[in-house]
């Protein structure tokens, strides 16, 4: 009979890694994880992939480009995914230039260029309730126009980038209208020149962008922002500009005329910052020890039927923070006054509602990329984008689920080989409910690496919950000293019978012969642990978790 001895040992069921499994499937605990599916573009690839929690692959989409960089499961079942052209003009990181879109079965529904010599589309879009899509483009401002505008002319490259949000309007298969505008270019101050507009005390006017913080004499990208988000209930989009280390929170229900000046919309703040939050030094307020953010990515509203819902997530990076370089991901409260933002400076909260490697104690540091996401049972997938790696923690910040993107610069890494190039921009978990999917053929298809004995033990046990039938199968004793004896309660016929050791390892096969209806398995040689066994009928395979213990 299969029954749970030694309940100390067997409480929660994981599957880990071994020293052998390096890419794919790394770690699963099945009581733990918010079952679902996983999406995510390696950044060295032109595919899209779907992937379930045991790692195999669900769907794939295949583009003429590769990501440039984010990619959404939409709630029609479509695939909105930005790519990259190679814009010759605005070559730094997360450049991409075309918006696309493909139906479940990986047609192209929709593509449109949004690149040229003074403006290109880079790191994230979104899309909207109505349909539209929101894009990240920078625009080209020459140093004239800079200096023109009370930029500091040591401080000036012959071009400064500077940033537009561009709402869009898909129109049949490659056109698009642009409905709506925000620029940043017209919200600007500056206290380094008297004789030029915007001239104003920068901590006075925490509404505006400093025309003359961060900026270099060597680097053109001078906001670079690198994630979008859309807030229907606020009519208001959220950015992150990882040059300033900071959120930035605008009003969208201006129209395009109104977003360009400080009045209009919700707000009655027009196009000027609503709210801010992560560095108070970019508007001359606090001081360093003050700062929140280093380099940020991924800033978004936590959707309202979640733990900490309405609350913004972040993915600080975290490269030169003081004290040394790590990772944290981090939950804030704004302070909402109707449809804007508590004015008391520096802006509120002044601490964090949730912090996970806050002091660095799981030693976790992604230098650039990245992002993070609540999921319902309120554990928190974290992707490490130079690693390519998707981590699951609970509210503890233990992991739970641990996945390595395999597809890098030389295509599919081998196991036992470390993927080199595996970057991943984001990825994104959707529940097994989730709208984009309830219409959808959901076929379980093989791993993306050549081999992971995890992800085949994953599979049995989430499929048939350890697959433990005592109307069928005898398994005993448990725990085991000598031998493990098998026997089927209605003369049936066993095929197969394999032991794994807890990480994964085989240690024993063998092909019953038809037969040895009643097998025997010989574990004096076999050290004492906690092992799964493997036993295959004709028609179905179980899996077993046995305690050796001599």
């Amino acid at each position: 009979m299969l029954k749970n001895y030694l309940l100390f040992y067997l409480a929660f069921f994981i599957i880990q890694v071994n020293a052998q499994t390096t890419v794919g499937l790394l770690q699963h605990t099945d009581q733990s994880i918010d079952n679902g599916y996983v999406l995510f573009s390696p950044i060295s690839s032109k595919k899209t992939y779907l992937i379930n929690k045991c790692g195999q692959e669900i769907k794939q989409w295949t583009s003429l480009y590769n990501p440039g960089q984010s990619v959404y499961l939409l709630e029609d079942g479509t695939i909105l995914r930005p790519g990259k052209i190679n814009n010759s003009t605005f070559t730094a990181g997360g450049n991409g230039g075309v918006i696309e879109k493909f139906d479940w079965d990986g047609n192209l529904i929709w593509r449109y260029a949004f690149s040229d010599g003074d403006k290109c589309q880079h790191h994230d879009v979104r899309q909207m309730p109505n349909g539209n899509v929101l894009i990240i483009s920078w625009e080209r401002k020459t140093s004239a126009e800079a200096i023109a505008q009370g930029r500091n002319p040591s401080l000036t490259t012959a071009n400064v980038w500077s940033e537009q949000i561009v709402e869009l309007q898909p129109v049949g298969i490659t056109e698009a209208n642009v409905v709506w505008e925000w620029h940043a270019w017209d919200h600007l101050v500056q206290e380094f020149d008297t004789s030029k507009p915007n001239y104003a005390v920068v901590s006075e006017n925490p509404n505006l962008i400093n025309m003359n913080y961060r900026a270099l004499a060597n680097t053109e990208d001078w906001l670079h922002i690198n994630s979008i988000d859309y807030n229907a209930d606020l009519d208001q989009i959220m950015l992150s500009t990882h040059s300033f280390s900071e959120l930035w929170i605008i009003d969208h229900s201006t129209s395009s005329a109104e977003a360009a000046s400080h009045t209009g919309g919700n707000s009655g703040r027009g196009g000027d910052l609503l709210y801010r939050w992560g560095n108070s030094l970019a508007y001359n307020q606090g001081s360093p020890s003050d700062r929140k953010f280093w380099g940020q990515h991924n800033a978004h509203w936590i959707d309202s039927t979640l733990p900490f819902g309405n609350q913004i997530m972040v993915f600080n990076n975290g490269t030169g923070r003081i004290g040394g370089s790590y990772s944290t991901v981090e939950i804030i409260n704004p302070p909402v006054q109707g449809f804007g933002y508590s004015q008391t400076l520096p802006f509120g909260p002044s601490d964090q509602s949730w912090i996970y490697n806050e002091g660095n104690i799981h030693a976790y540091y992604a230098q650039n990329i990245s992002g993070s996401q609540q999921l319902s049972n309120g554990n928190v997938l974290i992707c490490n984008g130079p690693e390519g790696r998707f981590t699951e923690v609970d509210t503890g910040g233990n992991t739970v689920w641990e996945y390595v993107n395999a597809i890098g610069n030389g295509g599919i890494a081998n196991q036992g080989t470390i993927a080199t190039g595996n970057l991943v921009f984001r990825c994104g978990f959707y529940p097994s409910n989730y709208l984009g999917l309830s219409n959808q053929t959901l076929t379980v298809g093989n791993i993306i690496e050549n081999s992971n004995t995890l992800s085949e033990l994953c599979n049995l046990t989430l499929a048939a919950e350890n697959n433990e039938d005592d109307s069928r199968l005898e398994v005993y004793p448990n725990p085991a000293n000598a031998n493990i004896y098998i026997q089927t309660k209605n003369q049936e016929v066993i095929t197969k019978l394999e032991l794994f050791t807890f990480d994964g390892k085989l240690v024993f096969q063998e092909s019953v012969s038809i037969n040895q209806l009643n097998p025997i398995i010989p574990i004096t040689s076999i050290t004492n642990g906690l092992y799964f066994l493997r036993v295959t009928l004709i028609d179905q395979v179980f899996l077993s978790k046995i305690v050796i213990q001599h």
